[in-house]
């Protein structure tokens, strides 16, 4: 009983926060701001959520799709976790899918000319490294994406294109 009580507490928390989602995503593309990280929300150590979002641009593949791209950090718990993806949309701004990365400094650092750029910024991965994805064909099912020695990360979209 003290399950199914907790249980219809947190869902409409849930899905609030995912109407919120949808609409600060909106806003930020609205934006159209390059490389501007916008901050919704605050976490701090009793709680809350906080959501980071930071526009990268669009792409447009040789079959003439468009595909806007969008890094959001989720920041929440007690010991400040966070969820972290690479948002994709198309050109009416309608939310196609992620790729779910794991750590924060895995998000890419930037999209040049259909490219999407991945520096390394983490002390235990080589800074000579940069992953670059070349997104002109599509939306890749997977990517790899590489810290040291053809050591890395395989990441996986999930959506549909």
């Amino acid at each position: 009983m003290r399950n199914l009580l907790l249980l219809l507490i947190l869902i409409p928390a849930l899905w609030k926060t995912q109407i919120n989602d949808q609409n600060i995503r909106l806003k930020v593309l609205r934006k159209n701001i390059i490389g501007k990280e916008f901050i919704f929300g605050n976490w701090n150590e009793k709680g809350g959520t906080e959501t980071h979002l930071k526009y990268l641009g669009k792409v447009k593949t040789h079959d003439r799709k468009i595909y806007k791209f969008m890094n959001s950090v989720w920041v929440w718990g007690l010991s400040k976790r966070a969820t972290n993806r690479i948002l994709i949309f198309n050109e009416k701004n309608q939310y196609l899918g992620n790729y779910n990365v794991s750590v924060t400094l895995d998000l890419p650092t930037e999209l040049h000319n259909g490219i999407l750029i991945f520096r390394n910024f983490d002390s235990n991965c080589d800074k000579n490294v940069a992953s670059k994805i070349n997104l002109k064909n599509g939306l890749p099912k997977e990517f790899f994406r590489e810290c040291k020695n053809k050591s890395g990360d395989i990441y996986s979209f999930d959506g549909s294109n």
